[in-house]
């Protein structure tokens, strides 16, 4: 067999989404515009957030970062995507497919784990009000993003060694629009149990144990809330909820069902549409979610766009 190992692969090929000429240029117009609705979304949150001191407490500190890496995992994919759609050589460097692998690994994991750390937030403000500020202290808001970010990091660097070790047979061609695990995986001819493992212990970690920690904590929540004797004070809580509970179903029904089952299950034809979903739609759908929800992020909006105006 003609087998190339990584050292010796110097670039992949991308099948892409379509090799329908009309398709290619509707998915295109998609896309693009997907992503800049994605990228004014994120960034306009984070800006926002950043300027309106009304703005400045733990849940939207939190919520800042979920934009930040949601505007950085569909920014390390989308733009290549869409150069794809229109290029005839659709080629991507060895280089370029770690970097790509990396930032998408570090980044997606760095987001389930906030919306758990998020998830915990809302437990602490309406489970120990009172407490809220004590226990959700700048210092423990920092070390529980950083943390994030460090997890998504070892994440990252497991996966990407882990992966880019194996050796690639005659075709080097990536059944998928970006460089994900299992594609990567498929197209080896090494034996890749310790890869499907480490994917799967990562997976397990990050889907199971904190899709765990979200339903104790909204379980915790629920309790609270049916002990609210006002309708209004319960309609209240609850509405402090819908947002995250809307992000982290669109999130985790997504990630789980494509990392946490066996290689062997994989369709990648089918999982193309659902990999879209994720990677393209909810880092659109997510500041849409937590604006047109909240009268907070709503007022800033209004207070800086009179700013703008006066000045």
């Amino acid at each position: 067999m003609a087998e190339r190992n990584h050292s010796m692969v110097t670039e992949f090929f991308l099948s892409g989404l379509t090799e329908i000429p009309e398709m290619k240029v509707f998915c295109f117009l998609l896309f693009l515009t997907m992503y800049l609705i994605t990228v004014m979304g994120n960034i306009g949150m984070v800006l926002l957030i950043t300027v309106d001191p009304q703005l400045h407490t733990p849940m939207y500190f939190f919520l800042s970062h979920l934009a930040f890496v949601d505007f950085c995992y569909s920014s390390s994919i989308t733009p290549k995507t869409l150069v794809n759609f229109l290029a005839e050589r659709r080629a991507i460097s060895f280089g370029a497919c770690v970097t790509q692998l990396f930032i998408f690994v570090l980044t997606a994991s760095a987001e389930c784990l906030l919306l758990a750390v998020m998830a915990y937030d809302r437990y602490v403000a309406i489970c120990n009000s009172l407490l809220y500020t004590v226990i959700m202290s700048p210092k423990l808001c920092a070390h529980l993003v950083a943390g994030s970010y460090l997890i998504g990091f070892v994440h990252a660097l497991a996966q990407s060694i882990s992966t880019f070790t194996l050796s690639f047979c005659s075709s080097i061609v990536i059944n998928h629009y970006f460089c994900d695990i299992p594609p990567l995986i498929q197209l080896s001819c090494s034996n890749t149990y310790r890869n499907e493992l480490v994917l799967y212990i990562f997976g397990t970690f990050h889907g199971i144990f904190t899709s765990l920690e979200i339903l104790v904590s909204y379980i915790y929540i629920l309790s609270t809330i049916l002990r609210i004797r006002s309708t209004e004070g319960r309609h209240k809580a609850f509405s402090t909820c819908a947002s995250h509970l809307t992000a982290v179903m669109l999130f985790y029904g997504t990630t789980v069902f494509m990392y946490v089952r066996p290689i062997s299950s994989y369709s990648l034809d089918r999982d193309k549409v659902v990999s879209v979903f994720y990677t393209m739609v909810i880092p659109m759908l997510n500041p849409l979610i937590y604006s047109l929800r909240n009268k907070e992020v709503k007022g800033a909006l209004k207070r800086l766009l009179r700013r703008i105006k006066l000045s």
